[in-house]
Order: C-alpha cells, then structure tokens, then sequence
C-alpha cells in the first residue's frame, strides 16, 4: 500500500498483510491451521513464523485480495466458519492498515481433528 499525503509516503508490505491474515485466521474459532504453513499449537512454540505457506496477497491501488488456504476443525460448520474468517481478517486488516476494498477467498484444504488440551 503506498499512501502519498503532505507529510509523505506510507508503505505497507505484502508480507505485513499477510501476517496480519495469518494471525486474524489463527484467532478465529474453528479453524485448526493455515494450510502448509503452521497451526495454532505450533505458533506457541515457533513464535508466530512461517505464515506464508498458505497465504497469497496482492495489494494494488483498487484492492487488496488474499488467498487464504485453511484446515477446519472437525465438527465445526465450515461455512461459518469460513465467514467469520473473511470477517475476522477484513477488520484486522482494515484497523492495521487502512486498506478498505479487500477480498477474503478462503480454501478449506482439510478438517482436523480437535487435539485434547
């Protein structure tokens, strides 16, 4: 993003985006990990790396569009869940960032099994 006012230019990387996408679906109820890349038990221990695997961001002047690729928990609805997903990352991104015309596409690549605590 690149905003260009009297006091200068403000630029936002893609992979601030998508970090800011990986942490809004690993907050979201339902969804177990990002797909390729990392689940929620595993950003405990790594520190919240490696969220690229299954996040693809292209920011553009006109619009922001995010391809997210998820597993669901099992049992979960996952039509639910995938909005509240959209949801989730659209705010995040729009309160971080002041990006506005985003796209959320969600891919739900598997379901898992919910691990006992």
């Amino acid at each position: 993003m690149t905003e260009n006012e009297q006091h200068g230019h403000i630029l936002i990387s893609d992979d601030v985006v998508s970090k800011i996408t990986g942490l809004a679906a690993l907050k979201t109820p339902g969804i177990s990990a990002i797909y390729g890349g990392i689940s929620k038990e595993a950003i405990k221990r790594l520190n919240r790396k490696n969220f690229k695997k299954g996040i693809s961001v292209t920011v553009s002047p006109d619009e922001t569009i995010i391809d997210l690729r998820v597993v669901v928990d099992y049992g979960c609805s996952i039509h639910e869940v995938a909005r509240e997903l959209q949801k989730n990352v659209m705010e995040d991104i729009t309160n971080m960032t002041g990006l506005s015309s985003i796209v959320v596409n969600v891919k739900v690549e598997g379901v898992a099994r919910i691990q006992n605590p």
